[in-house]
C-alpha cells in the first residue's frame, strides 16, 4: 500500500524556513553512476567524517554509496545499503579480514524518505565503541547485527595518497554494488570527527531537517552538492577536490531534496512484480504481464489534484494503463467485470487511438484521438466530488483535451463539468486511493512528469501531485 510513511513524514514536510537544499544527484545503477577521485597526498588516516543525504531507487539491493576507498585491489570500505535493508559500514580490511564494521539491526527500505547519515572514523579514541560511530537522521544507532571496532590508532586507508575513492558504486568496481537512489549534501571531512549537530537540526516539530555546514575540511576533503548541472562532481569546499563523473549528465541532477521531497514510483508497491522502477522510480518498465505500480503516497481525502505521464510506445497493442485505482489493487486488469471502481485510460489495443474504460460497468469510450509519444496524458481527480478527469496533451495542436463521459472532448475538470466518470466512493473510500499505471507490454516505458517538464497547464484549482509538502 501507498502511504506517507513515518520516515517520509520526517524528511520531507517539514514547515520550517531555514536552510535549504536546491538539489540532489541521481545516480541510477543500469547506467553503473558513480564518482571518483584519487588522492595525490595523504591526509589523516585515522579520523575522517562523512555525512551525506540519501533517497533510495531500488529497495532491498546492494547499493555501495560511499564515500568509500579501495585497499591494494583485494578489499574496499564504505557506506552500503544492504539487499536485506540493513546499513553496513565497512571502514578497515587488514588484507585477510574485515575489522572495524558495523551491519544494523534496523532496516532502511523506504524509497518516499529522505535519510541522513552521518558516520565517524576516530581510532584514537581511547574507547573502541566510540572509534566508528554512525548517526541516521540526528540519532545514533546502537543495535547491530555485526560490529568489530578498530584497534586503537589504526591507520586506514581512508585519506591515503593513491587509494582511490569512489561515490555510487564499489571502489572495487564490483558487479552488483552499483547504488540506484539520490544523493544530496556530501561532505568529507578529512581530519575531523564531528557528529550529525554540525549537518542538521530537530525543528520545532522535532523533525530532523538540514543545517549549513561552515567549518574546515581538512586536505582531502569536500563538499559536492551538484550545483553545476554540467559539472556534477565539482567540490565546493574551496579545495578543489574535485570527483570525475561516470554516467552522470547534467539531467541527474535533480529538484528533488531532503527540503523538496517528491513523490515517484513506489517499488514497493510493484504488484504482481516483474516490472522495473528505475532513473530514479521516475521511469516504469512493463514485465509483458499485468501489472500496476502506484506512486509513494495515497492521493489525500480531500482536494482536486492532478498528475501527467508519457509513454514511449504508442504502436498497436501498446499495452499500457493510467488512472486511479484502490491502494491495494493488483492490477488493472483484475477490476474487469468486478465490484471495484476502477477508472484508466488506455491505448487503443487495435489502433493508435487512445480510449478511456470503466471497468466497472465494462464500457469502454473511444475519442479517435490519435497519439505520438510527445503527448502527455493526465489524470485529475477531485476527491470532494469524486469526478475523475482523463486528458491529454495534444503536442501537434498544443492543446490540453479532457475526455468527457459522453466520448466528447469537452470535460472540464476547473469547473467541474463533463467529468469522464465519477467514481464510487463505497467501493473505493478516499482514504484508500492512489494514482497508477499499469502495463502489459515487454519493454514499454511510463514516464512520470515533473511539474516542470510538462506542456500540458495544471486545470485551475488542482495541485500538481509531486510535492509531499503538499499533502500534509
Amino acid at each position: 500500500m501507498a502511504v506517507l510513511s513515518s520516515d517520509l513524514i520526517r524528511q520531507g514536510a517539514s514547515t520550517s524556513t531555514g536552510y535549504t537544499i536546491d538539489q540532489s544527484i541521481r545516480f541510477n545503477s543500469a547506467d553503473t553512476a558513480h564518482m571518483e577521485r584519487t588522492p595525490s597526498s595523504s591526509g589523516n588516516r585515522k579520523i575522517f567524517t562523512s555525512s551525506l543525504w540519501v533517497k533510495l531507487g531500488k529497495v532491498l539491493v546492494n547499493g555501495a554509496v560511499g564515500p568509500g576507498v579501495s585497499y591494494s585491489g583485494v578489499g574496499s570500505a564504505g557506506l552500503v545499503f544492504t539487499n536485506t535493508g540493513a546499513i553496513t559500514l565497512y571502514t578497515y580490511y587488514t588484507g585477510s579480514s574485515w575489522t572495524g564494521f558495523l551491519k544494523t539491526n534496523r532496516k532502511f527500505n523506504d524509497p518516499s524518505a529522505w535519510y541522513h547519515i552521518v558516520y565517524i572514523l576516530d581510532s584514537t579514541s581511547a574507547i573502541p565503541t566510540e572509534r566508528i560511530r554512525l548517526y541516521v537522521n540526528g540519532e545514533r544507532e546502537t543495535s547491530f547485527a555485526n560490529e568489530n571496532y578498530l584497534a586503537k590508532d589504526t591507520d586506514t586507508n581512508f585519506n591515503t595518497s593513491g587509494s582511490k575513492m569512489q561515490i555510487g558504486r564499489d571502489p572495487l568496481d564490483s558487479a552488483g554494488y552499483d547504488f540506484d537512489g539520490y544523493l544530496a549534501e556530501m561532505h568529507y571531512l578529512d581530519g575531523y570527527a564531528y557528529g550529525p549537530e554540525y549537518f542538521g537540526e530537530f525543528d520545532e516539530n522535532g523533525i530532523w531537517i538540514p543545517k549549513q555546514y561552515t567549518g574546515s575540511y581538512g586536505t582531502n576533503g569536500f563538499f559536492i552538492d551538484g550545483r553545476d548541472a554540467s559539472d556534477l562532481g565539482d567540490d565546493e569546499s574551496g579545495n578543489g577536490n574535485d570527483f570525475t563523473t561516470s554516467g552522470l549528465a547534467s539531467n541527474d541532477q535533480k529538484t528533488d531534496t531532503p527540503t523538496n521531497n517528491m513523490i515517484t514510483f513506489n517499488p514497493l508497491n510493484n504488484q504482481r512484480s516483474g516490472g522495473t522502477p528505475s532513473n530514479g522510480n521516475l521511469d516504469y518498465v512493463g514485465p509483458g504481464t499485468r501489472t500496476l505500480i502506484s506512486l509513494t503516497a495515497n492521493i489525500p481525502s480531500t482536494g482536486k489534484w492532478a498528475v501527467a505521464f508519457k509513454v514511449a510506445q504508442v504502436s498497436t497493442n501498446a499495452g499500457w494503463q493510467i488512472g486511479i485505482a484502490p491502494a491495494n489493487q493488483s492490477d488493472f486488469g483484475d477490476a474487469v467485470g468486478s465490484n471495484e471502481d476502477l477508472k484508466l485510460v488506455r491505448h487503443g489495443p487495435s489502433s493508435s487511438d487512445w480510449e478511456i474504460s470503466d471497468f466497472v460497468n465494462s464500457a469502454s469510450i473511444d475519442p479517435s484521438q490519435p497519439i505520438t509519444t510527445s503527448d502527455e496524458f493526465w489524470v485529475a481527480v477531485d476527491m470532494d466530488s469524486g469526478n475523475v478527469y482523463l486528458g491529454l496533451y495534444d503536442a501537434s495542436a498544443t492543446s490540453m483535451k479532457w475526455v468527457a463521459n459522453d466520448t466528447g472532448l469537452d470535460g472540464n475538470p476547473a469547473t467541474g463539468d463533463n467529468p469522464t466518470v465519477t467514481y464510487n466512493t463505497t467501493q473505493m473510500p478516499r482514504d484508500n486511493v492512489v494514482f497508477a499505471v499499469g502495463s502489459k507490454q515487454t519493454s514499454q516505458h511510463i514516464y512520470l512528469q515533473r511539474s516542470t517538464d510538462v506542456s500540458g497547464t495544471t486545470p485551475t484549482g488542482y495541485t500538481y501531485f509531486e510535492n509531499v509538502k503538499d499533502l500534509v
